[in-house]
């Protein structure tokens, strides 16, 4: 039995690492060119599969997209979300998804800034299933955001009345701000900015500024 499985599971293996290598590629060039510049000819003359290798592991160019979308969560996740995960829930997790998030902007994870910034406008008047996927992950991100800020004022880190929905679409405002204009300005210093602007606007909403570092 271990004879016959044995050579299945290296096959699924190394598909699984051929399927990664193209995904990676593709998320980056796709959060330069965004997903339609997509297309299994390109991404055959990056890495080392050929073009009907490529349409044999994804299909469609639809299916493509998805996946692609799909691995950028999971990159999103290990360079925004986990690092995030040692901070106190309520205010410093809060406060550490900005800090987290403005170094996976700087730090380029994705070539061309943030994965999602880039593939938002390109889909945003568009129906169907790309369009969905990029909505549900934009949505992941901004309740997880919303549930920080739920849990600060429930904790007392943020004044009564304070409406997390409002400082998660400031928050968002902000770093999507700095994003875009560190990559047209070229100008590093919009990090800078972007998180004094959200320390000030916590503060002003009864936060601990010492805690905001």
């Amino acid at each position: 039995m271990t004879e016959l499985t044995e050579p299945t599971d290296l096959r699924r293996l190394r598909g699984d690492r051929t399927r990664r290598a193209v995904l990676d590629h593709a998320v980056q060039e796709a959060s330069v060119r965004g997903l339609d510049a997509l297309s299994f000819g390109t991404l055959a003359e990056a890495v080392p599969v050929n073009k009907s290798g490529i349409a044999g592991l994804f299909g469609s160019k639809e299916k493509l997209q998805l996946a692609a979308v799909e691995r950028a969560v999971e990159i999103y996740t290990e360079h925004v979300i986990v690092p995030a995960r040692s901070a106190g829930r309520g205010l410093p997790r809060l406060w550490a998804l900005v800090l987290a998030w403005t170094e996976y902007s700087r730090s380029r994870v994705f070539q061309g800034g943030c994965f999602f910034r880039t593939v938002e406008v390109e889909f945003d008047m568009r129906d169907g299933a790309v369009h969905d996927a990029v909505v549900a992950a934009q949505r992941s991100w901004e309740s997880y955001l919303v549930h920080q800020a739920r849990l600060a004022l429930e904790q007392g880190e943020l004044a009564p009345g304070t409406d997390p929905e409002q400082v998660t679409f400031e928050i968002n405002a902000l770093l999507n701000a700095a994003n875009d204009r560190s990559l047209l300005l070229r100008d590093d210093a919009v990090y800078r900015r972007a998180l004094e602007a959200a320390r000030s606007l916590l503060g002003a909403r009864g936060a601990d500024l010492a805690a905001l570092r």
